[in-house]
């Protein structure tokens, strides 16, 4: 799980400690220490005699402090959980030591307003985008608020994206503790109302995920999904594919994945074949 130490996610914490927990998996909590990067802004250390070195070490060492009750936060929760676990502290540039970290991975966990600044922006921010578009794993990214998984909802258009995406989270999470698995298909109204490649899907599902339901939708497939979504409770995680630009998704572009973290207070596990 990717952690800022200036501004520690509650809910990247409870949802990654409540997986590994499930899952009996190992957890690396990786603790962005960006040398280039500041609780404070540059003005602050400014006074009428120029920059203040003093007041500048004054900032680094309470900067310093948030990063140590970050890690000892952290680590209680995983030792209250009993699970195993790691931290790796990366201090070079934020980004580029998270994708690399990527590589080595089964899944990434991140909140969905992570910036990696002092600077706030809303979901999805210009830290995941970058993030999702070079991950070299699946990642699950988390809203603000911790929910307890119960449900699953897969997006699924036939293309091998959300296959993909598919296969990934059965390996990953299996069906373990999920109540309700839900497959979503949106076709336009003159269209079969069969999911795209029928019978291969279905043996698919049924080696996967055997219990799932499938679920179909008329009509454009954003506004479908936003609506059919927003009949659930945010304790349903949705599965999507296909993030990069570029890829040949019919519905799950970019802009899908930007709108479910917009609209949706729901986690994300997005995984595309590259």
């Amino acid at each position: 799980m990717a952690l800022d130490g200036l501004k520690l996610s509650e809910s990247a914490v409870q949802y990654a400690v409540a997986i590994a927990t499930k899952q009996k998996a190992y957890l690396v909590g990786v603790f962005l220490d960006d040398i280039t990067y500041h609780s404070y802004k540059i003005y602050e250390l400014t006074t009428a005699e120029g920059v203040s070195e003093s007041k500048r070490a004054r900032l680094e060492e309470g900067d310093k402090e948030k990063r140590t009750q970050a890690v000892t936060h952290f680590n209680e929760a995983c030792e209250k959980a009993g699970i195993s676990y790691s931290i790796h502290h990366d201090r070079n540039i934020a980004l580029q030591e998270l994708l690399h970290e990527s590589i080595y991975a089964d899944l990434l966990i991140i909140e969905n307003g992570e910036t990696l600044t002092h600077y706030a922006e809303n979901p999805p921010t210009r830290f995941v985008r970058e993030l999702l578009e070079g991950v070299q794993c699946p990642v699950l990214v988390v809203p603000h608020q911790y929910k307890a998984i119960e449900n699953v909802s897969i997006l699924y258009d036939g293309e091998p994206s959300s296959v993909f995406a598919t296969r990934m989270f059965s390996y990953i999470f299996g069906d373990a503790g999920i109540k309700e698995t839900e497959v979503v298909t949106v076709t336009k109204s003159k269209h079969s109302s069969h999911v795209p490649d029928n019978r291969l899907m279905k043996e698919f599902m049924k080696r996967h995920l055997p219990y799932a339901r499938y679920t179909m939708l008329k009509g454009d497939p954003e506004m479908e999904i936003l609506n059919h979504l927003r009949t659930y409770y945010n304790n349903t995680l949705i599965v999507l594919g296909a993030y990069r630009r570029g890829m040949v998704s019919r519905w799950f572009r970019p802009s899908m994945a930007d709108l479910l973290m917009t609209e949706v207070k729901m986690p994300l596990f997005i995984a595309h074949n590259k």
